[in-house]
């Protein structure tokens, strides 16, 4: 059973999780540079015009893959990691505005972006907490904004050596989306053409409401 947490254990969780792609920035880089996340990036931006330049933000964006890819389609980027080490490799790789906050201390300005991508990040924050961060997301998001995210799917939380993880289906991805203040679009899993046993990552683009849905 889940028992609630202390801040100062919500911090571990965080710092050591940072620590962990702090000391291994190198290798997640050469690990994830050349993944094809085609799929994810049709996926957030079908939503809007096609001519439409965007303010996006790329919520932990690591070394600024994701960041480079839609600033070279003309939209305005800003990346946002909790890592040090990423954000400067981040600052460097793509010349584009890297914030440097934690997912639980996120301070961000109101209604300032049309889109947030979230590609394999939000599993890191703790359950206990996801609903303050999805919040401040939609806070962040102007009217009918569009949230992506992208997760390996499971059922439960817990340490994977020095990261931590916690990890939904569908059904609990939603209703997490919906007290927060989001109605879904559109979800699929990944890898393409796979059986479903072999598609260990959940996808999903959300669309902002303007109020809030009741608790159910």
């Amino acid at each position: 059973m889940n028992m609630e947490k202390s801040t100062e254990d919500w911090q571990t969780i965080e710092s050591v999780t940072l620590n962990h792609y702090n000391q291994h920035a190198e290798s997640f880089w050469d690990g994830t540079k050349d993944h094809d996340v085609r799929q994810n990036y049709a996926a957030f931006l079908r939503p809007f015009p096609a001519d439409k330049t965007l303010d996006i933000l790329d919520l932990g964006c690591g070394p600024g893959r994701d960041v480079s890819y839609f600033k070279s389609l003309g939209h305005r980027p800003v990346g946002l990691d909790g890592s040090e080490v990423f954000c400067h490799m981040a600052r460097a790789y793509t010349g584009c505005q890297i914030l440097q906050q934690t997912f639980l201390g996120l301070n961000l300005p109101h209604q300032a972006f049309d889109g947030v991508f979230a590609n394999a990040s939000l599993f890191h924050v703790p359950s206990q907490k996801l609903s303050t961060v999805l919040t401040a997301l939609h806070l962040a998001l102007r009217e009918q904004g569009v949230l992506f995210i992208s997760n390996p799917r499971g059922d439960g939380e817990g340490w994977s050596g020095q990261r931590y993880g916690h990890y939904m289906q569908i059904d609990t991805s939603e209703q997490f989306l919906a007290n927060a203040g989001f109605e879904i679009l559109d979800f699929y899993y990944r890898p393409e053409g796979k059986p479903r046993h072999e598609q260990p990552w959940l996808a999903i683009t959300a669309r902002k409401l303007c109020q809030k849905k009741p608790p159910s």
